[in-house]
């Protein structure tokens, strides 16, 4: 590769990173500090990491990005499969050249960053679960997720510009939702691979297709995780439900990144 063809990645730069069948929108702010990499809401765009990103400021590196057929990336036949993002994670940062990042992931895309970092652990600094990745059973849900699409058919064009739905079916949305359903329940293993650290910012309250008492319950099924593995830690538990916790609380998620960001510090002066 010729110099002027080397890509600088100190600089910011926004645009499409092709895979598979599609391409996602990247946005890089580029710079020498630790890099972050924000993992969206199932079907949420990376707008919604703003005000954790002001709150940190320029002595990070944001990443940030919209997954396959939400935001602004392109639809893709692998739309609603977890291993598919699972997977993209790893393209991200390859095509930004991205070097043992901090991964921050709310609500699916906390367990995305989780599975990619336990498989992948030389190449991640830490994990930041922003109330998702519970251990936690669905099973008895899935009537009721697919009852909800089905209703919702029409209205998904309008949500999907909301960042609330995919540029998806219906039967695509709910398939994603049972399948992350599944993967939770499968979370205990994961959880016992993980030797890096983990910090969890939990919310309270309900959530939208989920009442207080069950999403009070999934956050209770952590319990047992804390308890055997010391990697995993909660940061803050804060007064904003899911949905809103990006708006309400994110000085909290800021300050689990920089938590992170100083044990991850800690650790390397340990291992020279």
């Amino acid at each position: 590769m010729h110099a002027e063809q080397v890509a600088d990645f100190n600089s910011s730069w926004a645009g499409m990173v092709p895979v598979d069948d599609t391409a996602l929108a990247v946005t890089d702010t580029g710079g020498p500090g630790p890099s972050v990499v924000y993992l969206n809401g199932q079907f949420a765009s990376q707008r919604y990491w703003r005000r954790v990103i002001a709150e940190l400021g320029g002595g990070y590196r944001h990443i940030t990005y919209d997954m396959r057929a939400r935001g602004r990336s392109g639809r893709s036949a692998a739309a609603a499969s977890f291993e598919a993002h699972v997977r993209d994670v790893g393209a991200v940062l390859t095509a930004r050249g991205v070097d043992r990042p901090l991964l921050v992931g709310w609500s699916y895309g906390a367990p995305v960053a989780l599975h990619w970092a336990v498989r992948n652990p030389e190449r991640v600094l830490g994990v930041v679960s922003v109330d998702g990745a519970y251990p936690y059973d669905f099973a008895y849900a899935e009537e009721r997720i697919r009852r909800l699409w089905r209703r919702s058919r029409w209205l998904l064009p309008l949500l999907s510009t909301m960042g609330m739905a995919g540029k998806m079916s219906a039967e695509q949305h709910a398939k994603s939702n049972i399948e992350l359903n599944e993967i939770y329940a499968a979370l205990d293993p994961v959880f016992d691979s993980v030797t890096f650290p983990v910090r969890y910012v939990v919310a309270t309250g309900a959530n939208l297709g989920g009442g207080r008492d069950e999403m009070e319950s999934m956050r209770a099924s952590l319990d047992p995780v804390l308890a055997r593995n010391p990697n995993i830690k909660v940061s803050a538990k804060v007064a904003g439900n899911h949905g809103n916790m990006l708006r309400k609380d994110f000085r909290a998620v800021a300050d689990a990144v920089r938590e992170l960001a100083g044990t991850a510090r800690s650790r390397g002066r340990q291992n020279r």
